[in-house]
């Protein structure tokens, strides 16, 4: 199955979080709220490094994918 690079998730319990899931390496929920990240990987110290380069890249990334989404729902 090909998912997209990018998913909206929603939960009533959270109901002030906008999440969005990151589904490619290296997978994260990020709520766009607070820029609370949660890493659905386990990194080694090589990995950790690059990973650190990259957030803020991928945190721009989520917030323009985010930002484009509600965008074509009030074009609606």
């Amino acid at each position: 199955m090909n998912l997209p690079k990018f998913l909206i998730g929603d939960n009533t319990e959270y109901n002030s979080a906008i999440f969005v899931i990151h589904t490619e390496f290296p997978r994260f929920i990020i709520n766009l709220v607070d820029d609370e990240i949660e890493w659905l990987e386990d990194f080694d110290g090589a990995d950790q490094e690059e990973l650190e380069t990259q957030v803020a890249v991928l945190i721009e990334e989520t917030s323009a994918f985010y930002d484009s989404e509600m965008e074509s729902y009030k074009e609606d």
